[in-house]
């Protein structure tokens, strides 16, 4: 009985180190992404406090 066509396991690696680096490079976006966003809020919020101390004050 013949044995069927050889698994082609190279292709394979390549394609899950690829997936793998896309998956690392999206999360690194989102967790840059969020950490602007944090920045973003925290300037947003000081500025907020600042000008109501100056009214206030």
């Amino acid at each position: 009985m013949a044995k069927g066509p050889e698994k082609n396991t190279k292709n394979k690696a390549l394609h899950t180190k690829l997936l793998n680096k896309k998956k690392a490079k999206l999360q690194a976006d989102k967790k840059a992404s969020a950490l602007r966003l944090k920045a973003l809020v925290a300037k947003v919020n000081a500025q907020k406090k600042a000008n109501d101390d100056s009214v206030n004050g």
